[in-house]
């Protein structure tokens, strides 16, 4: 299936599920947001990486305009919906400030493991509680997928890329779990290394070696 879509790039990766709240400041992306709202239609953010726009991003619906400003600018908020991939972009449209595209979409293969999920989620809390931070996931932990965990667990944007094209969830799942267990001991020994500066310059109650 391929439609045509206004798309509002962004330097971020967005996740089919995620709530973001955006603020609207641009001209173009005000009109856009306004025949979007006004329409009842979604819009695409594609993921800009190192100043490139890539092929990947995701279509979105606009749940609320929260605020709108004297000048026009506007608070929203918005929800992922779907994975799309970019065939073609159309950059100059009739009477609009904003790009389109003709994209396709993805599928997505809800066929993950609850054990997996469970593991994940018990190593992402660890993670949270070793670098002193309290997150809220939003849902009970029996409802939680791989994008709702995604942007928790210290990845890059390339990384958070690299999930995106992912079809499967089990791939999403093992993709996560490989990166938690490469980050969880680095940071366990910055904890411990935290510890050790803590201590120097302190009296040490040690008890001496005995070489006999």
């Amino acid at each position: 299936m391929t439609n045509f879509i206004p798309i509002f790039p962004l330097s971020i990766v967005v996740f089919p599920g995620e709530k973001l709240n955006l603020h609207i400041f641009e001209p173009r992306y005000k009109q856009l947001i306004k025949d979007c709202f006004e329409n009842k239609k979604p819009f695409g953010i594609p993921a800009i990486i190192g100043e490139k726009a890539i092929e990947l991003g995701t279509l979105v619906e606009i749940v609320e305009i929260s605020k709108i400003y004297d000048d026009g600018k506007m608070d929203i908020k918005t929800k992922g919906v779907s994975v799309f991939k970019i065939l073609e972009i159309i950059k100059d449209l009739p009477d609009k400030l904003y790009s389109g595209a003709i994209v396709s979409y993805l599928n997505n293969y809800n066929n993950g493991s609850r054990n997996m999920m469970h593991k994940i989620i018990e190593d992402t809390r660890a993670l949270h509680q070793h670098i002193e931070v309290n997150k809220n996931f939003g849902k009970p932990d029996e409802e939680l997928i791989s994008f709702d965990i995604a942007h928790h667990v210290g990845m890059t944007s390339e990384q958070e890329y690299q999930l995106l094209e992912y079809e499967n969830e089990l791939h999403r799942q093992e993709y996560i779990k490989r990166h938690l267990a490469n980050i969880l001991p680095v940071v366990k020994e910055m904890e411990s290394l935290k510890k050790k500066i803590r201590l120097n310059g302190h009296f040490k109650n040690l008890e001496g070696f005995n070489l006999s």
